[in-house]
């Protein structure tokens, strides 16, 4: 059973830093692009950035600037840095990879979300 799992939300001042982690576990074959999504109050879900394994990185531009994303290959994990906050990054985040398990193909997962709250 592959889960991610991610962690790091809270509540942070505007211009304030939060870094958000998150860990793929179960029987893992391989990565392929990771990826930070996030889903504020009646708005749509919106892709932040995403890292292929090969490091290849892409940011929204909205946070261009100020995100910042890496991934550890071997421990399977990805990370969202995140400097000068503002109120407008107040969502729920996401973390979602492509991966394949042993034995079987690429499938998309989805962590539970973790929340990030900006105060103005």
């Amino acid at each position: 059973q592959v889960q991610l799992v991610e962690s790091g939300g809270g509540l942070v001042q505007a211009v304030g830093s939060l870094r958000l982690s998150c860990a793929a576990s179960g029987s893992i074959f391989s990565i392929n692009p990771m990826a930070w999504s996030r889903q504020a109050p009646g708005k749509q879900r919106e892709l932040v950035a995403f890292i292929t394994s090969g490091g290849r990185r892409n940011f929204a531009d909205s946070v261009k600037g100020r995100f910042t994303i890496s991934r550890d290959n071997a421990k399977n994990t990805v990370d969202l840095q995140m400097n000068s906050l503002k109120p407008e990054d107040t969502a729920l985040y996401y973390c979602n990879a492509e991966i394949r398990g042993y034995g079987k193909g690429y499938y998309d997962y989805w962590g539970q979300g973790t929340q990030v709250t900006v105060s103005s």
